[in-house]
């Protein structure tokens, strides 16, 4: 999802219009250089001492054309130059100003925007472990913001049409216009431990139903993490040694998760939160079409108080993989269906 602003494109075009200023000042001084270097016999550096002079209104008179070419140029070229000066100055002013006012509406548009997001997705940071989860959010169908302030991030997030909340993610302001009372989730991915724990804290404070998912750089932090009210914590360094070891004593299982989360293969996991409306209740997997007509494998199912069931037998809360458009037919028959027991 991206909040993008109309005024972008007049902002683009303000800034081409700034560039063009500037390329047709450098062009008349080149133009009125080589002009009196070649009519007057001066050195280069004479000729656009005088340049500057014409095209600034300035004049000292210490060199003047001499020859009749030299003056006709002259004429023409105070008359032209001066006024492509002066058109250049009008619109980088005029520019400057229309972009700061323009991207300064755009800030409070987008504010007031996600202000009135419900059950998005917040994504504090867009570093190395943040850019990842940035780029597998906005191949989703889901509402998410972004809170980072590091200006080149910034830019290229925006230029991906991600929406964006230029601020310090660790201030509580931050996470408030980014609508944390009413979101969904909460992914605080900053590079420092201690800034995940605040930003943990603040959300949790602010919204105590809310899932945070929190980074952990270092081992240690796993516990700060949870006890300051994180849902779970990813180490990356952890999960990445793991899929190493994976990799090195069980190749073929290294590759054939990897193919899943590359999605190569066409697999999807998703939860399925069975409504007590769904066909499903009461019957036991072996009754339903899950898997005969479906084709969709049952990993789990989790109930109600916490108990996790690999390679099930009943139905409750499901963990289903499978292929992408049956988990979507999944989908449809047991959303809005049942909160198992």
């Amino acid at each position: 999802m991206s909040l993008t602003s109309p005024d972008s494109g007049r902002i683009a075009k303000n800034r081409a219009r700034m560039r063009l200023g500037v390329i047709a000042v450098l062009s008349s001084i080149l133009v009125g250089t080589v002009a009196f270097h070649l009519l007057e016999g001066w050195s280069i550096l004479d000729s656009l001492y005088v340049t500057a002079q014409t095209v600034t209104t300035v004049g000292f008179g210490d060199l003047s054309p001499k020859t009749s070419l030299g003056r006709a140029f002259a004429t023409v070229f105070m008359m032209v130059g001066v006024g492509i000066v002066l058109y250049a100055l009008t619109s980088t002013v005029q520019s400057i100003v229309q972009s700061e006012l323009l991207a300064t509406l755009g800030r409070r548009r987008r504010t007031r925007e996600m202000s009135r997001l419900r059950n998005h997705f917040i994504i504090c940071g867009a570093g190395r472990v943040g850019s990842h989860l940035i780029r597998n959010l906005q191949g989703s169908h889901d509402t998410f913001i972004v809170i980072e302030n590091n200006t080149e991030k910034v830019a290229q997030l925006m230029d991906a049409g991600v929406a964006v909340l230029v601020r310090d993610a660790t201030l509580e302001e931050s996470l408030s216009d980014a609508g944390v009372e009413h979101a969904r989730g909460l992914a605080a991915c900053l590079a420092d431990d201690a800034d995940n724990v605040y930003v943990v804290l603040t959300a949790r404070g602010l919204n105590p139903n809310i899932h945070i998912v929190a980074r952990a750089a270092e081992e240690q932090a796993e516990s700060k993490l949870i006890r300051a009210g994180a849902s779970r914590v990813v180490a990356p360094t952890l999960i990445g040694g793991h899929r190493m070891a994976m990799a090195l004593t069980k190749p073929a299982v290294g590759d054939f998760l990897d193919s899943i989360t590359a999605n190569e293969l066409d697999l999807g996991f998703e939860q399925l939160e069975v409504d007590p409306s769904s066909t499903f209740v009461g019957r036991k997997l072996s009754e339903t079409d899950i898997r005969s007509h479906l084709n969709i494998v049952i990993v789990s199912i989790r109930r109600s108080d916490g108990e996790i069931i690999f390679n099930p037998s009943g139905d409750t809360l499901i963990n289903a993989i499978g292929k992408s458009e049956a988990l979507a037919q999944l989908t449809a028959q047991a959303r809005g269906k049942l909160k198992s027991a």
